[in-house]
């Protein structure tokens, strides 16, 4: 007989113990372990005269695993600890790369929030010394929003198009140079992309320093982004769309336009809208086209203009308390500006996705 069948029933009418059943671990006790583990991971810092709260947190996370092996292997069984060690990995790696994360934004609150105040956002820095207080960030954002929005008016509508081929159109060798050099530009330092708009449009044309030249150089590395996010979010359209729609002897270019694009726009919109927050903080193409310059300047097809990147590296190069009080504050309207574009993004891939239910 196999051991799965149930024991007979006792004398008094009430089922005996089955086989089926076997112990378990009550639900706290991840938590008691993980206690456990920080206790014991501080205890061993203190005892081995470590100082830093990162080695008593490794040392933690390492105890935690290893006990809930250890503990759910002498309880649950051998193969129900591997799916808890599982679990604890996922959980650990987790806090791990969250903790970086959060210290982060937790420093540049801190500091930047004892400068960034209405008069920051509303003036520049002109005729201000590296040791005055004072000055602002307005000529940075404006910069910035510009060469940005350039560089998004270029590189979007091509990067499009390049999807559109790619999944729609192409075919044979020349579709596959295209998907390999997306690929080569993928990877393309930024640094590469500013000193290839230097060496051909400011120093071989001639066209001098501007917030176009910057634009360019965030075009090309925005390019790909677009390129790669469109072409998925295109291999998606299910292909029984674009059957129907050639069935009753619409164009094909006009199935694309009518029903691929609008079917995809919300991951379309999605992508372009996280290669705008990537390209958004790069420094290296502003530094080498843009220059920098502390007076307003709204027109980004002539002179030298900042951007918010550029204007942290500025007052960071400076080295005096108020220029560092600056940086922080520039970088937390960075950082704030890319949030907006991902929460953006996130409303749009809501609002556009496939509606699901009755």
């Amino acid at each position: 007989m196999s051991n799965l069948v149930m024991e007979k029933p006792s004398v008094t009418g009430a089922p005996g113990p089955s086989t089926l059943t076997h112990r378990r671990l009550p639900r706290w006790a991840p938590l008691g372990i993980a206690a456990g583990a920080l206790g014991a991971g501080a205890g061993i810092g203190v005892g081995a005269g470590w100082h830093s709260k990162v080695q008593w947190g490794l040392i933690a996370g390492l105890l935690y695993v290893l006990a809930t092996y250890a503990i759910t292997s002498s309880v649950e069984g051998r193969r129900q600890a591997k799916d808890r060690v599982a679990t604890s990995l996922v959980w650990v790696s987790f806090i791990v790369a969250i903790i970086p994360l959060v210290s982060l934004a937790w420093g540049t609150i801190d500091r930047g929030a004892e400068v960034l105040d209405a008069d920051f956002l509303s003036h520049s820095m002109a005729g201000l010394g590296s040791s005055d207080e004072g000055g602002g960030v307005y000529h940075a954002m404006i910069g910035t929003l510009e060469q940005v929005g350039i560089a998004t008016l270029i590189a979007a509508p091509i990067g499009l198009l390049t999807a559109i081929y790619l999944v729609e159109y192409g075919r044979g060798r020349l579709a596959k140079a295209v998907t390999f050099f997306v690929d080569v530009m993928t990877g393309i330092p930024s640094i590469v992309a500013g000193l290839f708009i230097l060496s051909t449009w400011v120093l071989t044309f001639d066209m001098g320093f501007s917030g176009l030249a910057g634009a360019l150089a965030l075009a090309i590395l925005m390019m790909p982004i677009v390129v790669r996010s469109a072409e998925e979010m295109l291999r998606l359209v299910p292909n029984e769309l674009r059957e129907a729609s050639l069935a009753l002897g619409i164009p094909k270019w006009r199935t694309i336009l009518k029903v691929v694009l609008p079917t995809a726009i919300g991951g379309i919109t999605t992508g372009v809208m996280l290669a705008v927050a990537r390209i958004t903080g790069e420094t290296a193409p502003v530094l080498l086209l843009v220059f920098g310059n502390a007076f307003i300047n709204n027109d980004p097809f002539n002179g030298a203009q900042s951007s918010l990147p550029l204007y942290v590296y500025e007052q960071y190069k400076l080295g005096t308390d108020v220029s560092f009080d600056r940086a922080w504050a520039a970088a937390l309207v960075l950082i704030a500006f890319v949030m907006i574009l991902n929460l953006v993004a996130r409303g749009i891939a809501r609002w556009k996705a496939p509606k699901t239910g009755r």
